[in-house]
């Protein structure tokens, strides 16, 4: 359960209907996610975080869209959001992620997850070599 309300009508306000156009426009689609309905409640919040987000998933860059989402993906099970992982696995799966792929994105996380947490227990001093390489 949300600890806001759904706001009603948010496209009334005109800040809030400029990002969600945007959203549209950028996503080549009329649906607006929950997500994004939701944190409508401040258009300021909106606004920062929309083209936050557009800044670095919409924006082409050394990374392909696909390999962003998968990132993201990894870092929202890492969080626990579910939210995330569910909305980005979709969008993964529109960029060509097929079962084999998601699959293996969910064994590299599950292992790192395990060989970070016996190096946190641990605390095994960095090699020499990987500090100098940073």
């Amino acid at each position: 359960m949300s600890t806001i309300k759904l706001p009603e009508n948010p496209e009334a306000n005109p800040r809030v209907k400029a990002v969600f156009d945007d959203i549209r426009a950028t996503r080549k689609s009329d649906f607006i996610n929950n997500f994004w309905l939701y944190i409508a409640f401040d258009p300021a919040l909106l606004e920062e975080t929309w083209y936050g987000v557009k800044a670095v998933m919409a924006t082409p860059s050394a990374l392909d869209p696909l390999t962003k989402e998968l990132l993201y993906i990894a870092v929202s099970i890492t969080n626990s959001c579910r939210y995330c992982v569910h909305s980005h696995t979709a969008a993964a799966r529109a960029r060509g992620m097929t079962d084999e792929i998601y699959a293996d994105l969910l064994r590299v996380v599950s292992t790192a997850g395990r060989t970070n947490q016996i190096l946190n227990g641990i605390q095994i001093p960095v090699d020499e070599k990987f500090e100098a390489d940073t």
